[in-house]
């Protein structure tokens, strides 16, 4: 933005008042930045640590749930106090807020933003249809720094090793899938922890009447997420230090990283064991880089520095003090721990503040200042039925603890496995950062790892069984995506028989237009082929529409289509290349046929205004085929901006109508003209309705993947026609059978 002094140049104002407007302006944007951060923190608090600000609910229980005990001379309760105190601010503080979130995709977190990151920086993706073009995305941008020796000898191991890039992606579906595993256990846990206060009170009362009131909660204090968890916060530090100074001032001697040890000396496999219930401490960690997008990175460190981390300590060393003098209360410690003055506001609080965490994994923000989108996916179903499974088959916080424990630490370790990689591909840092990295906080995970997979047997089964469930179905949608455009590729319709045919392609073109969705970026595909040898007839204009994903997480509108045509102009015939993100909803909420008619004569009109492009034949990579594209024009004829430059063709098919524009007159191009002509006669959506097959050499493995799983998948899949809301009028069909 210029400042003020620049702006008023040459008017006739005095000099010192340029120079308090700039100042004055200087401070108003300082201090709408600092309320936007605050603001933004405040928010942050209901929907990035929810769960985290619920965990003191369920530590301690579960990790007293075995056979491990607390002994006069509180040996293990400091142990345990000191272990809670360095995970927490070793994994939490320093790996997620000093390091991991500064690796973020564009502004976004998670697992997927990693993968990203490395993909492009290390060409790791196996997604078809790349392209050059797709680098030229504002998104995509990647540093200019040269590679380090270490760098260049991982990008080259994964380039002579494609086997290893297939094995990363199943590293990251694991991750992806162990969070679906936490994101079906979270609402039990919560709620259950949360509402077993009651029963302090009232020993009769039955766990599920309570946890039905999650949904009708969830409606009705939605608005006051982040007031709860804020007071959530508050209360238990307070009540925390209120325990330390009436219970035990001596607890804070816990800190010391030697009762780490004394503790794993004194309790040996028991105590190892039982630290499946201590890395519950630092469940929703993950969420605060998952949720990077709907916030940003600052405001997230400014609440967790700020607030949750001192809260949450305060919380843990005032239950453990009050463990220390009371050996019995450790299955409802927590609300034993309560004073009994102020029992009941705490619990109504606590019911609240994990009716907030519970939902935290599901939330998505819509503002298009502040948040991200919003909208509820149709998994939030499953989700709910998968966890309702658990929270009827278990009703035991601490087999749901044991579950939940093991699903969080994979996540973490796969977090910190990447994050190993994008130290030294991304950031181009030495070797031995990296391996500090690795080391320090793998070793810390791994540990906790070993002590969750004990557990298994206790409830640890169930994020097992999800992801590996879930990771199969991932696993089979890719495998059978990457046959059928293998198929596609094989199966081209050659070019050099597409320009024998001539301008009308052996066919009668009709007026109208003609889009033909496929997969293919470039080539002709065989769908189009079993289309003509049926139909003798086709549009006046053909355009071949490809969606495709691209290793970034939101792609603009204006760069969203890209645009080339094939063959000679005679031949009217366009390819347009839709891109997506990886956190792009596929589904078009504007009349897509228009923007994309607009987006050809943008083309169109745009075409001759530089040097006269080039025509070639080249030949594809794959299959030998004869490709014929627009290649001599500059890309920024192919990428349009499609959201300031829309053309007014609706006005001029108006005063063509009227007889109020001639061809000679008209300020558009001939064929522009004859665009809209066809426009105006109608658009028809050609989808191909194909169906893949195993062939019958195939193993009893891949026809199940292929004829059963992939079957289903793809017939439950939303099609083109769904996701642009296509008139069912406007709509053709034509089926196929690949042998994959």
């Amino acid at each position: 933005m210029p400042m003020f002094s620049e702006m008023f140049q040459g008017c006739e104002l005095p000099w010192k008042s340029l120079i308090l407007l700039d100042t004055v302006l200087a401070y108003n944007l300082k201090r709408t930045s600092c309320a936007t951060v605050l603001t933004l923190a405040y928010q942050s608090l209901g929907v990035v640590y929810g769960d985290l600000s619920t965990s003191p609910l369920y530590v301690y229980k579960t990790t007293f749930s075995g056979k491990l005990s607390l002994k006069e001379d509180d040996d293990e309760i400091f142990g345990v106090l000191s272990f809670i105190f360095w995970t927490f601010t070793i994994i939490a503080l320093f790996k997620y807020v000093f390091i991991v979130m500064s690796a973020d995709d564009n502004g976004e977190g998670g697992t997927f933003a990693l993968y990203s990151l490395l993909c492009r920086h290390a060409k790791l993706s196996i997604l078809p249809n790349q392209q050059p073009a797709d680098e030229k995305l504002s998104a995509y941008a990647t540093e200019d720094s040269a590679d380090t020796w270490q760098s260049a000898f991982l990008k080259l191991f994964f380039e002579k090793h494609p086997r290893f890039q297939k094995g990363l992606l199943i590293f990251v579906l694991l991750g992806t899938c162990m969070t679906i595993g936490d994101g079906v256990i979270t609402p039990a846990i919560s709620v259950f922890s949360a509402v077993s206060g009651v029963q302090v009170k009232i020993n009769q009362l039955h766990d599920m009447g309570l946890f039905s009131i999650q949904h009708h909660g969830t409606h009705r204090v939605a608005f006051m997420f982040a007031p709860v968890v804020a007071a959530w916060l508050l209360c238990i530090s307070g009540i925390g230090i209120y325990n330390i100074f009436h219970w035990n001032p001596q607890i804070y001697r816990a800190l010391s990283p030697v009762y780490m040890l004394r503790f794993l000396k004194t309790t040996g496999i028991e105590g190892w064991m039982s630290l499946s219930g201590v890395v519950l401490s630092i469940t929703g960690v993950e969420t605060m880089y998952a949720d990077l997008g709907h916030f940003s990175a600052l405001s997230i460190k400014i609440a967790f520095t700020c607030l949750v981390y001192p809260c949450l300590i305060l919380a843990y060393m005032g239950e453990a003090a009050f463990l220390s003098k009371h050996h019995y209360d450790i299955q409802r410690s927590f609300y034993r721990a309560i004073p009994e003055a102020v029992f009941w506001p705490v619990f109504i609080v606590a019911t609240f503040a994990a009716v907030v965490g519970s939902q935290a994994v599901k939330i998505v923000h819509t503002s298009s200042k502040i948040y991200g989108q919003i909208y509820v996916p149709e998994i939030n179903w499953i989700l709910m039925c998968l966890c309702l499974a658990v929270t009827i088959g278990l009703r035991d916080t601490n087999m749901m603890g044991h579950a939940y424990g093991l699903a969080i630490t994979t996540v973490m370790f796969v977090t910190t496995c990447l994050m190993t990689l994008v130290i030294v591909i991304v950031w181009k840092q030495g070797i031995i950062k990296a391996l500090i990295c690795l080391l320090l906080f793998g070793s810390i995970e791994l540990l906790y790892i070993s002590a969750s997979i004990c557990k298994v047997p206790e409830g640890g089964w169930i994020p097992l069984v999800l992801s590996f469930i879930f990771m199969g179905i991932m696993f089979t949608w890719n495998y059978g995506t990457m046959k059928k455009h293998q198929f596609d590729v094989e199966n081209k319709v050659s070019m050099s028989k597409i320009l024998s045919l001539g301008p009308c392609l052996g066919m009668v073109r009709v007026p109208g237009i003609g889009l033909i969705f496929n997969n293919l970026t470039s080539g002709i595909p065989a769908i189009f082929g079993h289309f003509v040898t049926n139909l003798p007839a086709f549009h006046q204009v053909l355009v071949f529409v490809c969606a495709k994903s691209v290793q970034v997480p939101y792609v603009s509108e204006s760069e969203r289509l890209v645009i080339s045509r094939i063959g000679p102009k005679v031949y009217r015939m366009f390819r347009c290349i839709v891109r997506y993100g990886y956190k792009d909803m596929q589904q078009e909420n504007y009349n897509f046929d228009n923007k994309l008619v607009s987006a050809i004569i943008q083309f169109v009109e745009q075409e001759e205004s530089v040097p006269e492009p080039t025509h070639e034949l080249s030949t594809d990579d794959h299959d030998g085929n004869l490709n014929v594209e627009n290649i001599g024009a500059s890309q920024s004829q192919h990428t349009l901006n499609c959201e300031n430059n829309l053309l007014p063709f609706s006005c001029v098919l108006r005063e063509m109508k009227d007889g109020g524009c001639n061809l000679q007159e008209c300020p558009y191009k001939d064929e522009s003209l004859q665009i809209l002509k066809a426009k105006e006669s109608g658009v028809t959506y050609i989808l191909g309705h194909s169906y893949a097959e195993a062939k019958k050499s195939s193993s009893i493995v891949k026809k199940f993947a292929i004829d059963v799983v992939y079957a289903f998948l793809s017939k439950n899949c939303r099609d083109p026609d769904i996701v642009l809301d296509v008139a069912h009028t406007s709509l053709l069909e034509v089926g196929m059978v690949y042998h994959v």
